[in-house]
């Protein structure tokens, strides 16, 4: 039986503000922004080349019922960490350093405007065709 991890909800302060930082700042695809019912908003957001997406909004408990910044270290895997940095930088985001924790694993972390934090991480062997 195949399970598919398809969209992941965060919790967020501000609708506009998040949406702005992720498909603004960070570069992801807006799927969807809906307004389905009065009182409620679904945004979904995907990663470039990722299968899951990341959803945010009001007026559902999956949004209201959860700390604004409360969500930790959600990976984006990338084939070239030291790129991928900079481009987010250039484009505005406080990325920490890279940091290589040995057995060619390297993290830098960053925080969306909530305090979500998300991780960039780089496995050595998981990069050019085999990314």
């Amino acid at each position: 039986m195949d399970m598919k991890l398809e969209l992941v909800p965060i919790p967020v302060a501000d609708v506009d503000r998040a949406k702005d930082f992720y498909v603004g700042r960070l570069g992801f695809v807006e799927d969807v922004d809906v307004r389905p019912a009065d009182g409620v908003r679904v945004v979904q957001v995907t990663p470039p080349g990722s299968a899951c997406s990341i959803g945010f909004g009001s007026g559902l408990p999956a949004y209201d019922e959860a700390t604004p910044g409360s969500v930790k270290a959600l990976h984006l895997v990338v084939d070239d960490i030291e790129r991928a940095r900079a481009v987010l930088v250039e484009r505005g985001v406080d990325v920490g350093p890279v940091q290589d924790v040995g057995g060619g694993v390297r993290y830098a972390g960053f925080a969306d405007p909530d305090g979500n934090t998300l991780t960039l991480q780089e496995m050595s062997w998981r990069t050019g065709d085999r990314f």
